[in-house]
């Protein structure tokens, strides 16, 4: 199984955790990431000009269309703008206008490329049965799921391989390392992140609704898919703190980082735990014992 990795723009300036984690694990379930010269995938552009965004984005789609490759994505918001992206330009005479600005640089798209976030070719193409096989010991934790805004939304644009108001796919990977997923009041909400810079306050109340309700549950870490959300629940998850009153003391870990885990690989050199926020040390005292 082979997929271009497409990291986006804040995997590197931010989460090395993620990237590590995500190489690793997908190495041991046999998923083979290749590395190709990307660029943004439009995304942060798409309020102000979606002929920009389409563009950026189907310059990306044309270097997998060369390499003969699908994309697989770490960003929710990556995975949702190329995935939005690639359908819109099954229409002929789309791709053509694309086409005809692509060529000044010197690209062409052809169409055929599939976009899929990580999650979703764990979920999807390896099977919880088979990642389940790799596990080497049991994680005895509670972990909280969260879904964010992009990872599932718009549906049809991911073939509804998963339901938005009834998820079960990151349950489903956490149940297989021997973990408990937590179900919790606001499972489905925006952790905030999609304001933070229009109103930093009324953000991080967002994100601390669902802390509140989470460790409430005396819930062991928080799992994320998205990077972003990262930032909101790992970065800045001392900041809401002051803001509630609360010290938190939530690890908030990748979901490659508890698949990891459970496959027994190294916390720092192969999953950069070093680089989590929030100590993650009692959380692998926990789990060695």
């Amino acid at each position: 199984m082979k997929f271009a990795l497409f990291l986006g723009c804040t995997v590197p300036a931010r989460a090395r955790n993620y990237e590590l984690s995500a190489r690793n694990v997908a190495q041991r379930l046999g998923i083979e990431l290749v590395d190709l010269d990307w660029t943004c995938c439009g995304f942060p552009v798409k309020g102000l000009s979606r002929e920009a965004c389409e563009l950026m984005a189907a310059r990306n789609l044309s270097l997998a269309r060369e390499a003969e490759l699908n994309i697989v994505t770490l960003c929710s918001a990556c995975a949702g703008v190329l995935t939005e992206v690639s359908k819109e330009l099954e229409d002929e005479k789309k791709m053509a206008s694309v086409n005809r600005q692509l060529k000044e640089i010197g690209k062409e798209y052809r169409g055929g490329v599939k976009v899929k976030h990580l999650a979703r070719v764990f979920f999807e193409d390896i099977g919880a049965n088979e990642i389940k096989k790799q596990m080497v010991r049991e994680l005895p934790l509670k972990i909280a799921p969260h879904y964010g805004c992009h990872y599932l939304k718009p549906s049809h644009f991911f073939d509804h391989f998963d339901d938005p108001e009834a998820p079960c796919s990151l349950h489903r990977l956490i149940e297989v390392t021997g973990a408990t997923p937590v179900d919790y009041e606001d499972l489905k909400e925006c952790c905030g992140g999609g304001i933070l810079a229009a109103n930093e306050e009324v953000a991080l109340s967002l994100a601390a609704d669902k802390l509140n309700h989470i460790v409430a549950h005396k819930t062991d870490a928080l799992a994320l898919v998205c990077p972003f959300c990262a930032v909101m629940y790992d970065d800045n998850q001392t900041k809401i703190g002051r803001q509630q009153g609360k010290d938190y003391n939530l690890p908030v870990l990748y979901l490659t980082q508890i698949l990891g885990l459970g496959m027994g690989l190294d916390p720092k050199k192969e999953l950069g735990m070093q680089f989590n926020k929030v100590k993650t040390k009692e959380l692998l005292n926990k789990i060695e014992g």
